[in-house]
């Protein structure tokens, strides 16, 4: 079975959102070249990045591969549960995919040994 290390190498994008990849990927014609995130020109364009997902209680943490023919998970981690205070003040009980909180990503910057 997988371990977030397994994963330490991979070009993670710590930036991308939810929101962002939907529209690099997604919404065709959304974002112009000028925009932090410039629109996908092939499916070589990939993006590797964390999202915490709540449609489930305790929500998960999963790493994402998207490019613009699918989003694939790389792997799926349980939400460690001393964090789980921090992403419901910035997320309350809502059910859905959102970016990772600060100190979210610095726990899996941790596990990853960066």
């Amino acid at each position: 079975m997988p371990t977030l290390k397994d994963f330490a190498l991979y070009p993670i994008d710590w930036n991308l959102t939810p929101e962002h990849a939907v529209t690099m990927y997604l919404e065709w014609g959304n974002n112009d070249w000028q925009a932090e995130y410039p629109p996908v020109r092939s499916k070589e364009d990939v993006s590797h990045y964390f999202v915490v997902d709540s449609w489930q209680d305790p929500p998960v943490i999963r790493l994402v591969r998207r490019n613009s023919e699918a989003a694939e998970d790389l792997i799926t981690v349980p939400l460690p549960p001393e964090l789980l205070p921090d992403w419901r003040e910035a997320n309350g009980n809502l059910r859905g995919v959102s970016a990772p909180t600060p100190a979210i990503k610095a726990w899996l910057k941790k596990e990853l040994g960066q």
